[in-house]
Protein backbone atom coordinates (compact mmCIF):
# COMPACT_ATOMS: atom_id res chain seq x y z
CA UNK A 1 0.00 0.00 0.00
CA UNK A 2 1.56 3.45 -1.03
CA UNK A 3 0.59 6.91 -2.42
CA UNK A 4 2.40 8.70 -5.04
CA UNK A 5 2.33 12.16 -6.27
CA UNK A 6 2.38 13.68 -9.60
CA UNK A 7 3.87 17.12 -10.60
CA UNK A 8 4.50 19.29 -13.55
CA UNK A 9 7.56 21.45 -14.10
CA UNK A 10 8.47 23.84 -16.83
CA UNK A 11 6.23 25.07 -19.58
CA UNK A 12 3.04 23.01 -20.63
CA UNK A 13 3.11 20.91 -23.73
CA UNK A 14 0.67 19.72 -26.24
CA UNK A 15 0.52 16.08 -24.65
CA UNK A 16 1.90 16.75 -21.34
CA UNK A 17 -2.00 15.11 -19.69
CA UNK A 18 -1.39 11.89 -22.24
CA UNK A 19 1.63 11.26 -19.73
CA UNK A 20 -0.18 12.16 -16.89
CA UNK A 21 -3.28 9.69 -18.17
CA UNK A 22 -0.82 7.07 -18.62
CA UNK A 23 0.15 7.67 -15.16
CA UNK A 24 -3.59 7.58 -13.75
CA UNK A 25 -4.49 4.56 -15.69
CA UNK A 26 -1.22 2.33 -14.37
CA UNK A 27 -1.49 3.44 -11.18
CA UNK A 28 -5.58 2.27 -11.18
CA UNK A 29 -4.51 -1.21 -12.95
CA UNK A 30 -1.86 -1.59 -9.67
CA UNK A 31 -3.75 -2.22 -6.31
CA UNK A 32 -0.30 -1.44 -4.21
CA UNK A 33 -1.12 2.42 -5.34
CA UNK A 34 -3.63 2.93 -2.82
CA UNK A 35 -3.59 6.77 -3.02
CA UNK A 36 -2.12 9.47 -6.13
CA UNK A 37 -2.24 13.33 -5.11
CA UNK A 38 -2.04 16.13 -8.35
CA UNK A 39 0.46 19.03 -6.84
CA UNK A 40 -1.83 21.79 -8.96
CA UNK A 41 0.45 24.04 -10.19
CA UNK A 42 4.22 21.82 -9.60
CA UNK A 43 6.66 22.66 -6.54
CA UNK A 44 3.68 25.61 -5.44
CA UNK A 45 1.18 22.71 -4.98
CA UNK A 46 3.38 20.64 -2.83
CA UNK A 47 4.46 23.89 -0.93
CA UNK A 48 0.71 24.80 -0.40
CA UNK A 49 -0.57 21.10 -0.05
CA UNK A 50 -2.90 22.17 -2.79
CA UNK A 51 -3.71 18.58 -4.07
CA UNK A 52 -6.49 16.84 -6.53
CA UNK A 53 -6.94 13.22 -5.85
CA UNK A 54 -5.90 11.62 -9.52
CA UNK A 55 -7.87 8.14 -8.49
CA UNK A 56 -10.95 10.02 -8.18
CA UNK A 57 -11.00 11.85 -11.20
CA UNK A 58 -13.06 9.97 -14.26
CA UNK A 59 -11.11 11.28 -16.96
CA UNK A 60 -7.77 13.42 -17.85
CA UNK A 61 -8.92 15.13 -21.26
CA UNK A 62 -6.96 14.77 -24.22
CA UNK A 63 -6.20 18.52 -24.67
CA UNK A 64 -2.75 20.47 -24.51
CA UNK A 65 -1.49 22.29 -22.12
CA UNK A 66 -0.89 21.31 -18.38
CA UNK A 67 -3.97 20.20 -16.55
CA UNK A 68 -3.06 20.36 -13.19
CA UNK A 69 -0.85 23.29 -13.71
CA UNK A 70 3.07 23.90 -14.04
CA UNK A 71 5.43 26.11 -11.74
CA UNK A 72 8.95 27.04 -13.03
CA UNK A 73 10.16 27.56 -9.44
CA UNK A 74 13.52 26.71 -8.26
CA UNK A 75 14.35 24.23 -5.78
CA UNK A 76 16.96 26.01 -3.36
CA UNK A 77 18.10 24.36 -0.48
CA UNK A 78 15.14 26.01 2.12
CA UNK A 79 12.34 25.07 -0.84
CA UNK A 80 14.01 21.51 -0.99
CA UNK A 81 13.74 21.26 2.88
CA UNK A 82 9.81 22.54 2.70
CA UNK A 83 9.38 19.96 -0.05
CA UNK A 84 10.61 16.91 1.82
CA UNK A 85 8.78 17.81 5.06
CA UNK A 86 5.30 18.10 3.05
CA UNK A 87 6.32 14.78 1.36
CA UNK A 88 7.19 13.09 4.76
CA UNK A 89 4.15 14.41 6.36
CA UNK A 90 1.93 13.26 3.61
CA UNK A 91 3.76 9.58 3.58
CA UNK A 92 4.17 10.01 0.08
CA UNK A 93 6.52 6.79 -0.83
CA UNK A 94 6.60 7.83 -4.91
CA UNK A 95 7.05 11.12 -6.53
CA UNK A 96 6.27 11.27 -10.79
CA UNK A 97 8.26 14.01 -11.56
CA UNK A 98 7.38 15.71 -15.11
CA UNK A 99 10.05 18.23 -17.28
CA UNK A 100 12.79 18.95 -18.97
CA UNK A 101 16.68 19.10 -18.23
CA UNK A 102 16.08 21.71 -15.13
CA UNK A 103 12.96 19.84 -13.73
CA UNK A 104 15.30 16.37 -13.49
CA UNK A 105 17.98 18.31 -11.72
CA UNK A 106 15.46 19.41 -9.24
CA UNK A 107 14.30 15.60 -9.08
CA UNK A 108 17.83 14.54 -8.90
CA UNK A 109 18.22 16.36 -5.90
CA UNK A 110 14.95 15.25 -4.11
CA UNK A 111 16.11 11.53 -5.09
CA UNK A 112 18.87 11.89 -3.35
CA UNK A 113 18.14 13.92 -0.29
CA UNK A 114 14.83 11.23 1.04
CA UNK A 115 13.79 7.94 0.55
CA UNK A 116 11.02 8.85 -1.41
CA UNK A 117 11.05 6.98 -4.49
CA UNK A 118 11.45 9.56 -7.71
CA UNK A 119 10.58 8.91 -11.02
CA UNK A 120 11.37 11.72 -13.83
CA UNK A 121 8.92 11.71 -16.99
CA UNK A 122 10.84 13.51 -19.96
CA UNK A 123 8.70 16.60 -21.31
CA UNK A 124 9.80 19.13 -23.94
CA UNK A 125 9.14 20.75 -26.84
CA UNK A 126 12.72 21.51 -27.34
CA UNK A 127 13.65 17.95 -27.46
CA UNK A 128 16.83 19.09 -25.90
CA UNK A 129 16.77 16.43 -23.42
CA UNK A 130 19.56 13.88 -23.52
CA UNK A 131 19.79 10.25 -23.37
CA UNK A 132 16.49 10.06 -24.56
CA UNK A 133 15.86 9.64 -28.46
CA UNK A 134 12.87 12.41 -28.38
CA UNK A 135 11.08 13.34 -25.59
CA UNK A 136 6.80 13.80 -25.10
CA UNK A 137 5.67 16.81 -27.20
CA UNK A 138 8.68 17.55 -29.06
CA UNK A 139 6.77 15.46 -32.19
CA UNK A 140 3.75 17.77 -32.10
CA UNK A 141 5.22 21.28 -31.50
CA UNK A 142 7.60 20.06 -34.62
CA UNK A 143 4.87 19.17 -36.60
CA UNK A 144 3.29 22.64 -35.44
CA UNK A 145 5.85 24.51 -36.84
CA UNK A 146 6.57 22.42 -40.12
CA UNK A 147 2.98 23.77 -41.12
CA UNK A 148 3.19 26.86 -40.59
CA UNK A 149 6.45 26.18 -42.91
CA UNK A 150 4.38 25.16 -45.69
CA UNK A 151 1.51 27.70 -44.86
CA UNK A 152 3.53 31.05 -45.07
CA UNK A 153 5.20 29.24 -47.97
CA UNK A 154 2.48 29.03 -49.84
CA UNK A 155 1.29 32.76 -49.01
CA UNK A 156 4.91 33.53 -49.86
CA UNK A 157 4.79 31.78 -53.09
CA UNK A 158 1.51 33.68 -54.04
CA UNK A 159 2.63 37.38 -53.90
CA UNK A 160 5.97 37.77 -54.80
CA UNK A 161 8.87 40.19 -54.45
CA UNK A 162 9.19 39.33 -50.28
CA UNK A 163 10.74 37.87 -47.82
CA UNK A 164 9.43 36.89 -44.64
CA UNK A 165 10.94 35.25 -41.39
CA UNK A 166 9.31 32.90 -39.26
CA UNK A 167 10.76 33.09 -35.60
CA UNK A 168 10.69 29.03 -34.09
CA UNK A 169 11.03 28.39 -30.62
CA UNK A 170 13.79 26.10 -29.30
CA UNK A 171 16.01 28.80 -26.86
CA UNK A 172 19.56 27.31 -27.44
CA UNK A 173 18.97 24.45 -29.70
CA UNK A 174 17.67 23.98 -33.35
CA UNK A 175 15.50 20.64 -33.38
CA UNK A 176 12.20 22.31 -33.64
CA UNK A 177 13.26 24.89 -36.44
CA UNK A 178 15.00 21.93 -38.46
CA UNK A 179 11.99 20.62 -38.08
CA UNK A 180 10.28 22.96 -40.59
CA UNK A 181 12.87 21.09 -43.80
CA UNK A 182 9.33 18.56 -43.48
CA UNK A 183 7.54 21.17 -44.85
CA UNK A 184 8.98 20.92 -48.33
CA UNK A 185 7.72 18.45 -51.04
CA UNK A 186 9.55 20.27 -54.13
CA UNK A 187 13.61 21.66 -53.82
CA UNK A 188 11.97 25.51 -54.26
CA UNK A 189 9.79 24.96 -51.35
CA UNK A 190 9.71 26.88 -48.69
CA UNK A 191 11.73 27.06 -45.85
CA UNK A 192 14.01 28.33 -48.36
CA UNK A 193 16.88 29.12 -45.43
CA UNK A 194 17.13 27.31 -42.28
CA UNK A 195 19.55 28.77 -39.52
CA UNK A 196 20.36 26.65 -36.22
CA UNK A 197 21.57 28.50 -32.85
CA UNK A 198 24.71 25.98 -32.17
CA UNK A 199 26.17 27.95 -34.93
CA UNK A 200 26.68 31.87 -34.76
CA UNK A 201 25.26 33.78 -37.97
CA UNK A 202 27.47 36.53 -39.31
CA UNK A 203 24.70 39.00 -40.88
CA UNK A 204 26.57 39.34 -43.69
CA UNK A 205 26.27 35.67 -44.35
CA UNK A 206 22.43 35.76 -44.13
CA UNK A 207 22.23 38.46 -46.44
CA UNK A 208 24.28 36.82 -48.82
CA UNK A 209 21.73 33.90 -48.57
CA UNK A 210 18.86 35.86 -48.66
CA UNK A 211 19.54 37.92 -51.65
CA UNK A 212 21.06 34.75 -53.74
CA UNK A 213 17.39 32.80 -52.84
CA UNK A 214 15.75 35.94 -54.10
CA UNK A 215 17.27 37.05 -56.98
CA UNK A 216 17.02 32.90 -57.92
CA UNK A 217 12.96 32.63 -57.28
CA UNK A 218 11.76 36.23 -56.39
CA UNK A 219 11.22 35.20 -52.71
CA UNK A 220 12.19 33.82 -50.01
CA UNK A 221 11.13 32.55 -46.63
CA UNK A 222 13.69 32.25 -43.30
CA UNK A 223 13.12 29.71 -40.45
CA UNK A 224 15.07 30.64 -37.51
CA UNK A 225 15.69 29.73 -34.28
CA UNK A 226 14.73 32.21 -31.35
CA UNK A 227 18.01 31.71 -30.15
CA UNK A 228 20.13 32.42 -32.85
CA UNK A 229 22.84 34.68 -32.42
CA UNK A 230 25.66 36.70 -34.96
CA UNK A 231 29.20 35.96 -34.19
CA UNK A 232 29.86 38.56 -31.53
CA UNK A 233 27.26 36.65 -29.43
CA UNK A 234 24.24 38.89 -29.98
CA UNK A 235 20.55 38.99 -31.31
CA UNK A 236 21.31 41.11 -33.93
CA UNK A 237 20.56 44.21 -31.89
CA UNK A 238 16.81 42.99 -30.86
CA UNK A 239 15.46 43.60 -27.93
CA UNK A 240 16.52 40.69 -25.56
CA UNK A 241 16.53 39.10 -21.98
CA UNK A 242 19.18 36.88 -20.46
CA UNK A 243 17.90 33.09 -20.74
CA UNK A 244 20.17 30.18 -19.39
CA UNK A 245 23.23 32.36 -19.43
CA UNK A 246 22.56 34.45 -22.60
CA UNK A 247 20.84 36.79 -24.56
CA UNK A 248 17.02 35.38 -26.30
CA UNK A 249 15.90 37.89 -28.54
CA UNK A 250 11.87 39.26 -27.78
CA UNK A 251 11.73 40.09 -31.41
CA UNK A 252 14.21 38.28 -33.63
CA UNK A 253 12.30 37.78 -36.34
CA UNK A 254 11.54 41.43 -36.88
CA UNK A 255 14.70 42.65 -36.26
CA UNK A 256 15.85 40.42 -38.70
CA UNK A 257 13.14 41.68 -41.09
CA UNK A 258 14.28 45.23 -41.07
CA UNK A 259 17.95 44.41 -41.52
CA UNK A 260 16.92 43.12 -44.89
CA UNK A 261 14.88 46.17 -45.87
CA UNK A 262 17.59 47.96 -44.87
CA UNK A 263 20.33 46.56 -46.10
CA UNK A 264 18.97 44.94 -49.31
CA UNK A 265 16.51 47.31 -49.40
CA UNK A 266 13.64 44.17 -50.41
CA UNK A 267 10.60 44.23 -48.70
CA UNK A 268 9.98 41.78 -45.69
CA UNK A 269 7.92 40.68 -43.18
CA UNK A 270 8.14 38.49 -39.80
CA UNK A 271 6.21 35.93 -38.34
CA UNK A 272 6.18 34.50 -34.55
CA UNK A 273 3.72 31.63 -33.93
CA UNK A 274 5.69 31.42 -30.19
CA UNK A 275 3.90 29.44 -27.45
CA UNK A 276 1.05 28.75 -29.62
CA UNK A 277 3.02 26.06 -30.37
CA UNK A 278 3.01 24.39 -26.72
CA UNK A 279 -0.50 24.46 -26.08
CA UNK A 280 -2.08 24.30 -29.84
CA UNK A 281 -3.37 20.94 -30.95
CA UNK A 282 -4.17 21.75 -34.58
CA UNK A 283 -1.77 19.72 -35.93
CA UNK A 284 -1.91 16.76 -33.03
CA UNK A 285 0.64 13.91 -33.67
CA UNK A 286 -0.90 10.54 -32.96
CA UNK A 287 2.50 8.88 -32.22
CA UNK A 288 3.89 11.80 -29.74
CA UNK A 289 0.16 11.14 -27.88
CA UNK A 290 1.08 7.56 -27.37
CA UNK A 291 4.44 7.78 -26.53
CA UNK A 292 3.79 10.60 -23.92
CA UNK A 293 1.24 8.04 -22.48
CA UNK A 294 3.72 5.13 -22.90
CA UNK A 295 6.11 7.09 -20.73
CA UNK A 296 3.70 7.98 -17.85
CA UNK A 297 2.56 4.09 -17.40
CA UNK A 298 6.29 3.32 -17.36
CA UNK A 299 7.16 5.62 -14.57
CA UNK A 300 4.69 3.84 -12.30
CA UNK A 301 5.86 0.19 -13.33
CA UNK A 302 9.56 1.48 -12.31
CA UNK A 303 8.20 3.27 -9.28
CA UNK A 304 6.45 0.10 -8.14
CA UNK A 305 9.64 -2.21 -9.49
CA UNK A 306 11.64 -0.14 -6.69
CA UNK A 307 13.46 1.96 -9.08
CA UNK A 308 14.13 5.75 -7.91
CA UNK A 309 16.56 8.17 -9.45
CA UNK A 310 15.86 7.77 -12.89
CA UNK A 311 14.15 8.92 -16.08
CA UNK A 312 12.35 7.24 -18.40
CA UNK A 313 13.78 7.33 -21.86
CA UNK A 314 12.72 6.54 -25.46
CA UNK A 315 14.99 3.86 -27.60
CA UNK A 316 14.59 3.77 -30.67
CA UNK A 317 15.07 0.32 -32.55
CA UNK A 318 17.77 -0.17 -34.89
CA UNK A 319 16.69 -0.54 -38.56
CA UNK A 320 14.04 1.06 -41.00
CA UNK A 321 10.83 0.28 -39.27
CA UNK A 322 9.83 2.48 -36.41
CA UNK A 323 9.55 1.53 -32.83
CA UNK A 324 10.38 2.33 -29.79
CA UNK A 325 10.96 0.98 -26.33
CA UNK A 326 11.03 2.69 -23.05
CA UNK A 327 14.32 2.51 -20.55
CA UNK A 328 16.03 4.64 -18.31
CA UNK A 329 18.54 6.59 -16.97
CA UNK A 330 19.78 8.07 -14.06
CA UNK A 331 18.48 11.87 -12.91
CA UNK A 332 21.87 13.02 -12.60
CA UNK A 333 22.53 11.73 -15.83
CA UNK A 334 20.50 14.17 -17.29
CA UNK A 335 19.87 16.81 -14.85
CA UNK A 336 20.77 20.22 -16.48
CA UNK A 337 22.62 19.20 -19.77
CA UNK A 338 21.37 19.97 -22.81
CA UNK A 339 21.67 17.88 -26.08
CA UNK A 340 22.55 20.09 -29.20
CA UNK A 341 21.19 19.81 -32.30
CA UNK A 342 24.16 17.25 -34.14
CA UNK A 343 26.82 19.00 -36.16
CA UNK A 344 26.55 16.60 -38.27
CA UNK A 345 22.81 16.98 -39.50
CA UNK A 346 23.68 20.56 -40.49
CA UNK A 347 24.74 21.15 -44.18
CA UNK A 348 28.27 23.13 -44.63
CA UNK A 349 26.58 26.14 -45.90
CA UNK A 350 24.91 26.60 -42.17
CA UNK A 351 21.74 27.83 -43.76
CA UNK A 352 19.95 24.15 -43.64
CA UNK A 353 19.96 20.59 -42.64
CA UNK A 354 20.64 17.12 -43.91
CA UNK A 355 18.79 13.97 -45.18
CA UNK A 356 19.90 11.97 -42.31
CA UNK A 357 17.74 14.79 -39.76
CA UNK A 358 14.83 14.31 -42.18
CA UNK A 359 15.00 10.03 -41.88
CA UNK A 360 15.08 10.83 -38.02
CA UNK A 361 12.42 13.38 -38.07
CA UNK A 362 9.88 11.95 -40.61
CA UNK A 363 8.37 9.51 -38.25
CA UNK A 364 8.04 11.27 -35.22
CA UNK A 365 6.21 14.43 -37.27
CA UNK A 366 4.51 12.16 -39.92
CA UNK A 367 3.67 13.11 -43.53
CA UNK A 368 3.34 16.74 -44.10
CA UNK A 369 0.69 16.95 -46.31
CA UNK A 370 1.56 19.30 -49.09
CA UNK A 371 -0.65 21.73 -51.26
CA UNK A 372 -1.29 21.10 -54.38
CA UNK A 373 0.10 23.64 -57.36
CA UNK A 374 -0.90 24.69 -60.65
Amino acid sequence: MSVGIVLHSGGPTPVVNTSLLGVVEEARRNPRITQLLGARFGIDGILKQDFIDLLAVDAIPHTPSSALGTSRRYVDDETLAAILKVLASRGIEHLFYTGGNGSMGAAARIAESSGVRVIGIPKTIDNDLTHTDHSPGYATAARFFACAARDIGADNRALPGQVEFIEVLGRNTGWLVAATALARRDPDDAPHLIYLPETRLPLERLLDDVDRVYRRLGHCVVAVCEGQLDETGQPFGADARPSSGRPLAMNLAHRLAMLVTEKLKLRARSEKPGLLARSGAAYFSQLDWDEARLVGEAAVRSAIDGASGVMITLERAPGRLYSVRCGTVPLATVASTERAFPAAWRNTAGNDVTSAFLEYAEPLLGLIEPYPTL
